[in-house]
């Protein structure tokens, strides 16, 4: 029978007492937690078959070692229920792999917050939001799985703002992050059979975004048309994008934009294609030392473009009714990483 090992820390039993002590100590990420007893500790323990001290992840830069357990413990802080920490356990894993970079997005001054993006049967199953405001309120999988993930990254990484996090500004991505794709009205492959997944096999990708910047064509009714205003809305000199040329900036598609771009023949590869053709940031907008920068690290033609190729832009169909798309650059030191998750 499972049992917790972690310190355990005796409290006065009242929910203010309990976040008192967590605030004080800098165990949360400013909102208030569900206390983490034994018993709910136990009880999320269930949801994964996985050894509890199964060390699943590094997390810098204090370079903890997350345990099953220690995962366990912040899943129930943030309101999760034991069903959703394979997924948690996942999109840690991920984080860890070296092509993401997570000691550079801990640390960097970058407002960007690991993305979850969950495709496959899983999404049906946890009643995961992909439809009507899937990046907001309102759905309980969605925001406490993004927010068990930042108290990892607090608790045991040490991301605390100001210390081992050196956001400037940061986002309010940066509380939870984590949406499902809406496979089902999307016109292309979804994401994760774009990567050599079967469409049965339940995935979390995970990608270090800025904050969703909405990009509105309520008028035209031409696939050309509205992926021109989503081209221009890309094309943004501030972005780490085209200042590194690395990372893989991300559109979601609201439905509507998407049905209307597939209908006029355009795939998801040609998507990418216009979109990284289209979106390449003039040259004149940046100063003579920047440009001179760029000169001795790139090839510059008049134009820069946001990554090294088409095939680094990532495109998935998010949202509900509404002609209303978003693009969340990234990083750029970063690649996103999507891994399987273990059959129930």
């Amino acid at each position: 029978m499972a049992s917790v090992t972690a310190e355990k820390i005796r409290v006065t039993d009242s929910w203010e007492a309990v976040n008192r002590l967590f605030y004080a100590r800098g165990w949360t990420d400013g909102l208030p937690i569900v206390p983490p007893t034994e018993d709910r500790v136990l009880a999320m323990l269930g949801g994964t078959p996985r050894d509890s001290q199964e060390v699943v992840a590094v997390l810098p830069p204090r370079w903890a070692e997350a345990t099953i357990e220690k995962v366990a413990i912040n899943a129930v802080m943030a309101g999760c229920v034991p069903e959703y920490m394979p997924v948690v356990i996942t999109a840690l894993e991920a984080m860890a792999e070296e092509r993401f970079n997570l000691m550079g997005i801990q640390a960097t001054t970058h407002p960007c917050a690991p993305l979850v993006i969950v495709n496959g049967p899983v999404r049906r199953r946890l009643e995961m939001n992909s439809g009507a405001n899937c990046l907001g309120q309102g759905n309980r999988a969605n925001a406490t799985i993004g927010r068990a993930l930042r108290l990892c990254l607090v608790n045991l990484g040490g991301g605390l703002p100001g210390v081992g996090d050196k956001a400037t500004q940061g986002h309010p991505g940066k509380y939870t992050y984590c949406v499902a794709e809406n496979e089902e009205d999307s016109p292309w492959e979804p994401l994760h059979v774009e990567r050599g997944f079967a469409p049965d096999t339940s995935t979390v990708t995970v990608a270090a975004c800025e904050a969703p910047h909405n990009m509105s064509d309520q008028y035209n009714r031409e696939g050309y048309w509205v992926l021109m205003m989503v081209a221009g809305s890309m094309c943004v000199a501030g972005s780490n994008n085209p200042h590194m040329l690395s990372g893989e900036p991300l559109v979601a598609f609201g439905p509507e934009h998407a049905h209307t771009i597939a209908r006029d023949g355009y795939s998801k590869t040609q998507v990418k294609e216009f979109l990284y053709e289209n979106s390449q940031v003039p040259i004149k907008w940046y100063s003579p030392g920047d440009i001179e920068w760029r000169h001795q690290r790139f090839e510059v033609q008049g134009r820069l473009p946001l990554t090294r190729g088409a095939g680094d832009l990532m495109v998935i169909v998010a949202g509900g009714a509404g002609k209303h798309s978003c693009y969340m650059p990234t990083f750029g030191n970063t690649y996103s990483v999507t891994r399987p998750l273990p059959l129930p």
